[in-house]
């Protein structure tokens, strides 16, 4: 895989407003990508968010988000480390559970599919509408494509991963719309705490589907943001 830097990606800053992710681009304050789909979820998420956390215990569920959050941010810094070239094989010998979490997306998802990098944790924006991080930007498969990294205490059903494909939506459609781009694939690579390896791709007419089905939550961010 090589570095391809084809695309002039912005700085910007964040703060978080009201429990908000806001990104700043000079004088324009943008919300997070997670932000509008946190805010915009049905009723039935929220409700089997809420059973889970009484189920489980309001600690235990705090514990197992922290916990989760912590090794998911150690996953994608040593993914990232690994793709800059600053480790090789022998780093993974150690037997730390997100780096054997990480070996996997390396082993299965990354080597001889990724082919060229264009950014990393890159910021992406919609102007005027939203913003968000990408994980990956790159050639994937021959196709550009945007990939996020994700990790997880069990495997996956695409039903249980819509918000994954709408924030796969969400930073192609900005993507296209900033750079003039044509990025019609979006991936997600997964690994388990048990390191089952799942991976997950959206092309075509259905990313299409997705980047529509999230301008929908924006706008519906953007009414329930008046009515309030």
């Amino acid at each position: 895989m090589k570095w391809n830097n084809k695309f002039n990606y912005p700085k910007s800053s964040r703060s978080i407003e009201n429990g908000m992710r806001k990104y700043l681009f000079g004088d324009e304050k943008l919300p997070s990508v997670t932000s509008i789909l946190q805010a915009t979820k049905s009723e039935e998420d929220k409700a089997a968010l809420e059973n889970w956390k009484q189920r489980v215990g309001i600690h235990q569920a705090n514990k197992i988000k922290t916990e989760a959050s912590s090794r998911g941010t150690s996953m994608h810094s040593y993914i990232e480390d690994f793709l800059r070239g600053r480790i090789n094989d022998s780093f993974f010998e150690s037997n730390e559970q997100y780096k054997n979490m990480a070996k996997e997306i390396i082993d299965k998802g990354i080597k001889g599919k990724l082919e060229e990098i264009y950014g990393m944790e890159t910021t992406l924006y919609y102007p005027e509408k939203y913003a968000g991080t990408a994980d990956l930007i790159g050639v994937y498969q021959e196709k550009e494509a945007i990939i996020d990294f994700k990790q997880a205490n069990k495997p996956k059903k695409v039903d249980y991963i819509q918000d994954y494909f709408l924030q796969l939506g969400a930073y192609s459609l900005a993507h296209n719309v900033v750079y003039k781009t044509n990025i019609t694939s979006g991936v997600i690579l997964l690994c388990t705490v048990d390191n089952l390896f799942q991976d997950f791709k959206i092309e075509g007419a259905e990313l299409l589907m997705y980047q529509n089905l999230f301008l929908g939550r924006v706008k519906k961010f953007n009414e329930m943001k008046n009515i309030s």
